[in-house]
């Protein structure tokens, strides 16, 4: 089982890697929305921001979510850390009830280029 310090650093591994992009995955990125990634196993939840193309981690609290953010993610430790590391395909993870990804519908659209 992952930890909780091995999904911070997925967190800012994938955030690295949206900085990097380019073409249709910089431009899905360049959102400014609130953010929360709820790792089921360890029932914690990182909070921040999805801002220029980042994720900046902003806290890590116990238990679900407590507000709603604009975007929202639910998975295993292990599976964030097999996502970012390119083990995981996240359609397929998303598809099969693994990984859950709540959104409004314009940001669903513009997020699926990151798929």
């Amino acid at each position: 089982m992952a930890t909780i310090d091995e999904c911070r650093a997925a967190l800012d591994r994938l955030s690295g890697n949206l900085a990097r992009a380019d073409g249709d995955v910089r431009g899905a990125a360049a959102l400014d929305r609130s953010l929360s990634c709820h790792v089921t196993d360890l029932d914690r939840t990182f909070t921040g921001r999805l801002d220029g193309g980042r994720i900046r981690v902003e806290g890590v609290a116990a238990g679900p979510p407590a507000g709603r953010a604009d975007i929202r993610l639910a998975m295993t430790g292990d599976d964030l850390v097999a996502l970012v590391a390119g083990d995981l395909n996240f359609a397929r993870a998303w598809a099969s009830g693994r990984v859950r990804l709540e959104a409004g519908l314009r940001d669903l659209l513009r997020l699926k280029k990151l798929l």
